[in-house]
C-alpha cells in the first residue's frame, strides 16, 4: 500500500491510523534517510496505541518502552548500532516476540533479526512534489 502525504501533520495521522489497527506481536520496520519524518510517523503511531507520555527518539538509549497505551510499545532506534550483538544485551526478542508493538527505525541496519511478518514501512522525500511531499510505503 502507498500512501501520498503533504505535510508533517499528515504524515503523523497516517501513523495514528496504523497504530489503532496495530495488534500484538506486530513488528514495524520504518526505512528512510535522514529527516524524512520517521520520529514523526512513529510518535503518530504511538497516538494511535493510546501512548499518553512524550514519545523521543531512543537514539542512544536503543529502545524506548511505553506502558500507557492499549499495548505496550517498544520503540528503537538501531542507526547507532555498531554490532548487531547489541540487539541481545538489551532483549530485544522480549520486545519483537512479546504481547506489545514494536517499531525499528532504521530497520535495515538490524535487518537479520527482525521476525518473518515484519511491517515494512519506507518513507521517501520527493522534492519535485514539495518540501513536505512523502511517499509512504506500508507492506
Amino acid at each position: 500500500m502507498v500512501y501520498e502525504t503533504f505535510s508533517p501533520e499528515e504524515t503523523y495521522a497516517l501513523g495514528c491510523e496504523i497504530g489503532r489497527t496495530a495488534a500484538p506481536g506486530d513488528v514495524y520496520a520504518l526505512t528512510g534517510d535522514l529527516g524524512v519524518g520517521k520520529t514523526v510517523f512513529t510518535k503518530g503511531l504511538a497516538e494511535g496505541l493510546g501512548v499518553a507520555e512524550p514519545v523521543t527518539s531512543p537514539t542512544f538509549t536503543i529502545v524506548q518502552s511505553y506502558d500507557s497505551g492499549r499495548l505496550p510499545f517498544h520503540h528503537f532506534d538501531v542507526y547507532r548500532i555498531e554490532d548487531i550483538d547489541e540487539m541481545e544485551e538489551i532483549g530485544y526478542e522480549d520486545c519483537f516476540y512479546g504481547d506489545g508493538v514494536s517499531l525499528v527505525e532504521w530497520a535495515e541496519v538490524i535487518a537479520d533479526l527482525l521476525p518473518e511478518n515484519t511491517i515494512r514501512i519506507t518513507i521517501e522525500k520527493a522534492p519535485e512534489k514539495g518540501f513536505d511531499y512523502r511517499r509512504i510505503t506500508v507492506g
